[in-house]
């Protein structure tokens, strides 16, 4: 069977490294690495992965979230969201891309390697 591809999607260095580690030593391919939601839409185009990790608080034209419903509707590829920001209001706004799920920062390896085959496996979205 063939490796998942994931796109990661994430504008803080160090976060963003970390995470390519642990798809890595779980044995994930990385498509791709974005730090703008501009960035995420034409990147997904262009390498159609199995799965994004979006960044819900991303920095320019467009934010992970706005990026995530661009992505969901073009190509209907799987959405995870990673937020320092736990609050009900980002969390309600975010919920309105359909994502496959979400992860909390700071990171933990086993929740995200979890939310990750839950979303490839074709679990259900998050409902609100």
């Amino acid at each position: 069977m063939a490796k998942a591809s994931i796109m990661i999607v994430e504008d803080e260095g160090v976060v963003s490294i970390d995470i390519r580690n642990i798809l890595r030593r779980s044995g994930y391919d990385i498509a791709a690495v974005a730090f703008l939601g501009e960035e995420a839409v034409k990147k997904a185009g262009e390498t159609h992965p199995d799965l994004v990790l979006m960044d819900i608080g991303l920095k320019g034209e467009i934010d992970g979230i706005e990026a995530a419903k661009k992505i969901r509707e073009r190509l209907q590829i799987p959405v995870v969201f990673l937020t320092g920001f736990a609050d009900e209001n980002t969390l309600a706004k975010a919920r309105e891309a359909d994502p496959s799920g979400f992860i909390i920062k700071p990171i933990n390896e086993e929740e995200l390697r979890k939310t990750i085959e839950e979303a490839l496996s074709g679990g259900e979205n998050i409902d609100g």
